[in-house]
């Protein structure tokens, strides 16, 4: 039977569904790589996001409105990757629709996918045709266009699918890079997957479906008797809430999140992280009076959850009350080596994570909060991982958050070196910072994992590429002569510093040979070598 209406019940198995066909796919899409390489992460990236979402909602929901704010309130947290952050971005546009209706009908769904297109293109800086906000954005118009009063839900969704797959097939028409590794785009594919498993929830080819792979964190044990009849409240209360704005109370369309900054700025509140989401407002704050806080923010709507921790009883987020910082360094890394290198330069916290394993918007929040600085350097050090660290910057309003796009850990490197402690022109460091990070050539090493053509140049499976500014540029037999044809490429007379970092797969025997070869071809120039314990790159090398 055709559905004329879905409510916040339907919803909810329809988004199930399509984190199971995403999930089932992942793997598919992880391997719709431009580059022949085994770091594709996007199917990864796009089925963690959504597990953010669905760790927030209840299929008892009976509320499509209340049912897709908690959802994007997950993803926004849970986003991984730019396909990551671009699908919390879609969500978040479909919501600000949703959250006017208990149930809507195609008409008014075509609206909220409308508005998720505007949302999702607005979220990226310069937006890529050819990727996911293509098929996202050209399904939506299709099927809206081509519905009308008397059209049910399913078709919606048979036109929006329809449009979808021609869509995704085209990618490669107009992205050159995917015509000639002759791939889709992948976050489009993982795109189409996801809409595909929510559609066959609604014809009942997926019925009862659960996502089984999201679990609930299990309840922290909390040792009551850190804080006794003699203590005293030194950190006061970790002070977490969900507050829907109510028509009685304010506009809820028109409320400025400001209002309940004003408010926790009054009251004294520290590491604050506070947004809107539709007439939904999400706060952290950590108070001495939660119960001021409380009573003050009821006056803008009412609660739908509320989280107060005393933090002396061994949370993870209590620390000692302390001055904050000038400044602090936050720099994504993988390998122990590399993360114990970064630390050693100067990084005050690291985010785990980098190629296959891209950090979500809640991670870098996290890591915010712990660096207690008035200002904080971000080093990405990913190309694939800038848009989740903007965003969370976006949402973080206790410091001001400074992003260098560094696309790889080279460029972190670099970037790292020309940070001094005591600096005060924060403004002077960031531009310093930049320019380091600019000047570096980075290159990684890594084995090709299928046959493809790539810039003119036939490369196997097995091959050894050099990926050096985002552009493969030496292929060979083997990972060392990949590295020396890299530099006899980008010609080595106007460097001074080569900088070697040697993965976690990579033998003594095999760095120790990769050295004597680079002093030998180089003598001018200085090699310094690190362990870095770096997956997927046998090397990566950074020439200044």
């Amino acid at each position: 039977m055709q559905r004329r209406t879905i409510d916040g019940k339907c919803f909810a198995e329809m988004l199930h569904g399509g984190a199971v066909m995403l999930s089932e796919h992942a793997q598919e899409i992880n391997d719709l790589n431009v580059f022949p390489v085994p770091d594709g992460d996007t199917g990864t990236n796009m089925t963690k996001t959504l597990e953010g979402g669905l760790s927030e909602i209840s299929s008892d929901s009976e509320s499509i409105g209340e049912l897709s704010g908690n959802f994007a309130h997950g993803v926004l947290l849970g986003a991984r990757g730019n396909s990551g952050v671009i699908l919390s971005q879609i969500f978040a546009g479909i919501n600000e629709e949703l959250s006017k209706y208990d149930k809507v009908g195609a008409k008014e769904l075509a609206r909220a996918y409308k508005n998720g297109i505007k949302k999702s293109y607005s979220a990226v800086q310069n937006p890529t045709e050819g990727t996911i906000l293509t098929v996202f954005r050209e399904s939506t118009e299709y099927a809206a266009d081509n519905i009308n009063d008397e059209s049910s839900i399913e078709d919606f969704f048979k036109l929006h699918i329809e449009k979808a797959r021609h869509s995704l097939a085209k990618t490669k028409d107009l992205l050159p890079a995917l015509a000639e590794a002759d791939v889709v785009d992948s976050g489009a594919a993982g795109y189409l997957y996801i809409v595909m498993g929510m559609y066959a929830v609604l014809t009942g080819e997926l019925e009862g479906t659960i996502y089984k792979s999201v679990t609930e964190n299990p309840t922290e044990k909390i040792d009551i008797n850190l804080f006794t009849r003699d203590s005293r409240l030194e950190f006061g209360y970790c002070t977490e809430f969900l507050l829907r704005l109510t028509t009685d109370k304010v506009d809820p369309d028109s409320f400025e999140i400001a209002r309940v900054l004003s408010v926790l700025e009054e009251l004294g509140g520290e590491s604050v992280v506070a947004y809107k989401e539709g007439d939904i407002v999400k706060v952290h704050v950590h108070t001495f009076k939660p119960g001021d806080v409380l009573s003050r923010v009821q006056a803008f709507g009412e609660f739908l959850t509320v989280k107060i921790e005393n933090m002396s009883l061994g949370h993870s987020e209590s620390a000692k009350p302390k001055e904050k910082k000038k400044f602090s360094v936050l720099t994504v890394a993988s390998g122990e080596g590399m993360s114990a290198l970064f630390s050693d330069m100067g990084a005050d916290e690291i985010v785990a994570g980098g190629q296959t394993a891209n950090p979500s918007t809640e991670e870098f929040i996290t890591a915010f909060k712990k660096c207690d600085s008035e200002h904080i350097i971000v080093l990405p050090n990913n190309k694939n991982v800038i848009l989740a660290a903007k965003q969370a910057a976006e949402m973080y309003n206790d410091a001001e958050i400074h992003i260098i796009p560094t696309k790889n850990l080279m460029q972190g490197y670099g970037a790292l070196s020309v940070i001094t402690p005591g600096i005060t022109d924060i403004n002077a460091l960031v531009q310093s910072i930049e320019r380091a990070a600019e000047g570096v050539v980075g290159s990684e090493i890594t084995r090709a994992v299928r046959d493809v053509t790539i810039g003119g140049k036939q490369i196997h499976a097995g091959d050894y590429i050099a990926i050096t500014d985002g552009e493969i540029n030496a292929v060979a037999e083997t990972a060392e002569a990949a590295v020396m044809n890299m530099l006899s490429e980008i010609g080595m007379d106007d460097y001074e510093i080569i900088t070697l970092f040697v993965g976690r797969e990579v033998s003594d025997a095999r760095r120790v040979e990769l050295t004597e070869l680079i002093e030998e071809s180089y003598p001018d120039c200085e090699l310094e070598v690190y362990i870095g314990g770096q997956d997927v790159y046998d090397y990566m090398i950074a020439v200044e």
